[in-house]
């Protein structure tokens, strides 16, 4: 059960590359995004909020496990921090990478109060909410651009 509970915190394994485990995470996420992104928006919500609630026990477990407070290589937060990223998303390509970039943009570089839960909040409830945070602020950027490029077009 353990090596299961670790799969999936691990993102199905992207989470083992020894280059950017976090991106290679959310290049995972995109696939997932494909699958519900046509479902009706509360059924993807649903789905996201479900994937979130278990992500916090996943990522708990899988830190404890491994003794490390965030580890570089659990990345089930940044599968659901993507899929937040893009709830209200246009389905394009360019839009896909937007999202991709702007979330990345916001979980790497962390500002307040991504930093603070990322440094006070402790447990898998702390792995996931910084990325769920960053996730809004990526989410928020992503409708200022769609919506600056629907005014301008």
């Amino acid at each position: 059960m353990k090596k299961l509970i670790h799969f999936f915190a691990l993102g199905f394994g992207s989470g083992l590359s020894p280059i950017m485990p976090g991106t290679c995470g959310t290049v995972v996420a995109i696939p997932i995004y494909l699958m519900l992104r046509n479902l009706f928006l509360p059924y993807y919500l649903l789905i996201l909020a479900l994937m979130t609630i278990i992500g916090f026990w996943l990522c708990d477990v899988t830190a404890r496990d491994m003794g490390i407070h965030d580890p570089p290589s659990v990345v089930w937060d940044e599968i659901v921090g993507y899929l937040l990223t893009m709830t209200a998303a246009p389905i394009t390509w360019a839009w896909i990478i937007t999202g991709f970039v702007l979330f990345r943009i916001f979980d790497i570089w962390k500002p307040w109060p991504i930093s603070w839960v990322d440094e006070n909040v402790d447990g898998g409830f702390g792995i996931v909410a910084d990325d769920l945070l960053a996730a809004i602020f990526a989410g928020a950027m992503l409708q200022l651009i769609n919506v600056t490029l629907w005014i301008t077009l």
